[in-house]
């Protein structure tokens, strides 16, 4: 009966030494693991993983919020392992297992309330992000080309007569930007 892990972190930088070393302690056989945001509905390790699973195995995480984005998604990933006949552990939460009404259960509770984290983290960002913008703080990227440049740029190409390619080099900007500046 092979042990499967899937391990995942939410971004690139992040690092799945962690859970990777937690299961191959464990001594997995196969180890999917990826770099996606847990709300991302196009996890292709997990996908490949789930197809991966045959009767008998094991699937094994280090925590159940790793496996699933919310509740609803993570009862349909215990009853897709159900169907498949695969039982599945979580390391760091050993009581919750699918084998037993009160492993069920728990299950349940872990799925909800990893979901009412995120929901919680989310609203925190959001806050924090109306916040900032409140207080004058600009998102994005910084501009390249400030007005002064914007004017130097129309200078060279009116006053001068200088090429585009002239410009370019000399302010070190692509095409595009020297377009755009004209533009402006």
């Amino acid at each position: 009966m092979p042990t499967v892990g899937y391990a995942r972190v939410s971004s690139h930088g992040q690092s799945l030494e962690v859970q990777r070393e937690k299961l191959k302690a464990l001594g997995v056989d196969k180890l999917f693991e990826e770099k996606k945001s847990g709300v991302d509905s196009e996890r292709k390790e997990l996908k490949r993983c789930l197809e991966y699973l045959r009767e008998g195995d094991t699937l094994v995480v280090t925590k159940i919020d790793r496996m699933a984005r919310s509740a609803g998604h993570f009862h349909e990933i215990m009853k897709t392992l159900v169907t498949k006949g695969v039982t599945f552990k979580a390391i760091d939460d050993p009581e919750a297992d699918m084998t037993s009404r009160s492993g069920k259960l728990l299950l349940g509770i872990l799925a909800l309330i990893a979901e009412f984290e995120n929901d919680i983290r989310k609203e925190r960002q959001l806050d924090g992000i109306a916040k900032a913008k409140k207080q004058g703080v600009k998102f994005g990227r910084k501009l390249e080309i400030t007005d002064a440049v914007v004017e130097e740029i129309k200078a060279m190409r009116h006053d001068e007569e200088l090429t585009i390619p002239q410009i370019m080099k000399a302010k070190g900007l692509s095409k595009a930007s020297i377009y755009r500046a004209l533009g402006r």
